[in-house]
């Protein structure tokens, strides 16, 4: 394990975590959502993507989600976008401090999700970084697919690799590894995040788990071993792309926070918070959340003594 006493955490619930649900949820509660992230001590949240509503509709409010973020001088919003009409409506859209780019290892996954070729999908992306950079902002960029395709299976490891190094040269803030649509295991998410990180240096990489296979967890400890320190989750474990059949739910935020604060390993987070946010959600959402702290609680605390 790498020694490392701190992991900056990415709240995607806001985004990935509602986009792929059928149940439309109010903007207010949206922008709730985001604030009680914050309360629990997130600092960067994925709070709306800016693509075709028609093709998205949760993410059809996303300038009136970004309209209604509180600024803070310490938070950092982003906006997901998939091409350049995405990336005007995101610097044009209040709130926004940093676009994140997209692309995707595969042509057939790449067709589906952005209706471009992978070559093509990293061309938009380096256009989008400096777009964002031309306008004060920062950017990030994350390559879908990197572990396994619904449509080609395997993806080849130097494949994510050349993607990543030709990525870096635009400028992005961090590069993300993304396993879309959960089939990762710990030894290949090792190797990779190992390789991509000596390819990018010094931009760090962050990843983006899905626990379709009940993996999750296991793939976030091992990127961490591997150099990793940036990490994304969903409050609740909610998420999937309406583009990648079999996506189920994001790694859960209060899981994996459960998980590194009882490794020692800081991540700044209030777990209780997170846990009762949880909550909150699977009632706005009218169901179970499919994260484990959310059903099982924390760890049990030490019950008082009782008295002679």
């Amino acid at each position: 394990m790498t020694d490392i006493s701190a992991i900056e955490f990415v709240e995607v619930g806001p985004r990935d975590g509602l986009q792929n649900e059928p149940v439309l949820i109010k903007t207010v509660d949206k922008l709730d959502l985001i604030e009680r992230a914050i309360a629990a001590g997130i600092k960067r949240i994925e709070v709306a993507s800016f693509v075709n509503p028609k093709k998205v509709p949760q993410m059809a409010d996303a300038e009136a989600v970004c309209g209604g973020l509180t600024p803070y001088t310490d938070v950092t919003y982003i906006g997901l976008v998939l091409n350049q009409r995405g990336a005007e409506r995101a610097l044009a859209a209040q709130g926004v401090n940093q676009l994140g780019a997209v692309c995707v290892a595969t042509d057939s996954f790449a067709m589906a999700n952005q209706g471009q070729s992978s070559d093509d999908s990293v061309a938009i992306a380096k256009e989008i970084i400096t777009s964002a950079r031309q306008s004060g902002k920062t950017a990030q960029v994350t390559i879908a697919a990197s572990f396994g395709c619904p449509f080609e299976g395997e993806v080849d490891e130097r494949r994510v690799i050349d993607m990543a190094a030709n990525l870096a040269q635009a400028g992005p803030c961090e590069i993300a590894l993304a396993d879309t649509i959960g089939v990762a295991n710990p030894a290949h998410v090792a190797r990779l995040v190992s390789a991509v990180s000596v390819a990018i240096a010094p931009l760090p990489v962050r990843v983006h788990f899905h626990n379709t296979r009940g993996t999750g967890l296991a793939n976030v400890w091992a990127a961490i071993g591997a150099g990793a320190h940036i990490i994304d989750g969903s409050i609740g474990g909610l998420g999937g792309c309406p583009f990648a059949p079999g996506a189920a739910g994001n790694v859960a935020t209060e899981d994996v926070i459960y998980m590194l604060e009882r490794a020692g390993i800081a991540t700044g987070l209030d777990l209780d918070k997170l846990i009762e946010t949880a909550g909150w959600l699977s009632a706005k959402m009218g169901k179970n959340m499919p994260s484990m702290l959310s059903k099982a609680g924390g760890f049990p605390k030490a019950k008082p003594a009782k008295a002679a």
